[in-house]
């Protein structure tokens, strides 16, 4: 795959069940603005919107077009890309696909209904008339992803270093909080332990929020072993992430964060993190917070 131009556009199309939903939140966490099921022929539009009259708006874009879109739209999608192209962006489309039965499977275990169930077809014709709809789609396809062996975190791994990240400015970086009651991610590259930190977990008006809202951050905040413990990670990260770069090859790291939960301790410290990142000016710097996602 190609590493993303300056100015991106990543049309994100596919089988519905393939994880397109988790691709544009990927994106969008990855700093893309992010629109979903949009009308091919307004794809010039948004983008001579977004990036405003001066070119000073967002350089990256991710739109979500599929089997959602009505079916003579679907056929504008080249002309809306080459459109794009002469607009300075850099098009990329994004195919996601898997296994019919797969995608069976997910849609037995989330109860969700197909787009095309309103047509009155059962769930193995519905993907069957997807497939025949999506086909000039995939054929024009820059890259296909079959997320058939793919689990959700696996996919936001692939979506963060194949199609959002790869910037030559320097390795992508990825924070994942996570629960160590249910495993440390086997992806990571970095793991620490926030278990003994205070845990809001004990503090009833605490405990149904997560790290994310304002008054479990408004608490940590509060902790002096919090503070040290932030700090101190952060100077490790500040200091050996730039050797691990440029030292090696890699064009991303993974940074897992856990506690009891994932709730709260985990997912406070990645978002601080991830800011504190983003400020250093590092290219590309996303969030997954394992139980909360």
């Amino acid at each position: 795959m190609n590493t993303p131009a300056a100015s991106t556009l990543v049309l994100v199309s596919g089988m519905s069940g393939s994880g397109k939903s988790v691709a544009l939140n990927t994106l969008e966490d990855l700093g893309f603005y992010c629109v979903d099921n949009l009308p091919a022929v307004l794809l010039p539009a948004l983008v001579r919107d977004v990036t405003g009259a001066d070119g000073g708006g967002p350089a990256k874009i991710a739109v979500g077009i599929d089997v959602r879109n009505r079916h003579d739209d679907l056929d504008r999608v080249p002309d809306a890309l080459a459109a794009v192209g002469e607009m300075g962006f850099d098009p990329h489309l994004a195919f996601f696909d898997a296994a019919d039965a797969v995608l069976l499977k997910r849609y037995a275990d989330t109860r969700r209904r197909h787009p095309l169930s309103r047509l009155g077809l059962s769930l193995p014709d519905a993907l069957a008339l997807e497939r025949q709809v999506l086909r000039p789609l995939h054929k024009l396809a820059d890259s296909v992803v079959d997320t058939s062996e793919m689990n959700v975190h696996q996919l936001r791994r692939h979506v963060t270093t194949q199609l959002g990240l790869g910037s030559e400015a320097g390795m992508s970086l990825l924070f994942e909080s996570f629960a160590y009651r249910h495993g440390v991610p086997a992806d990571a590259d970095f793991v620490f332990d926030a278990r003994a930190l205070p845990n809001p977990h004990w503090i009833p008006a605490l405990r149904p929020l997560s790290g994310r809202d304002a008054a479990v951050r408004d608490y940590l905040l509060a902790q002096p072993d919090v503070a040290q413990y932030y700090e101190q990670l952060r100077d490790f990260l500040d200091t050996w992430l730039p050797r691990l770069h440029r030292d090696s090859t890699r064009s991303y790291a993974t940074i897992a964060i856990g506690c009891s939960g994932g709730r709260h301790r985990s997912v406070y410290l990645a978002e601080c993190l991830a800011q504190h990142m983003r400020e250093q000016a590092w290219p590309e710097v996303a969030v997954h917070h394992r139980e909360l996602d």
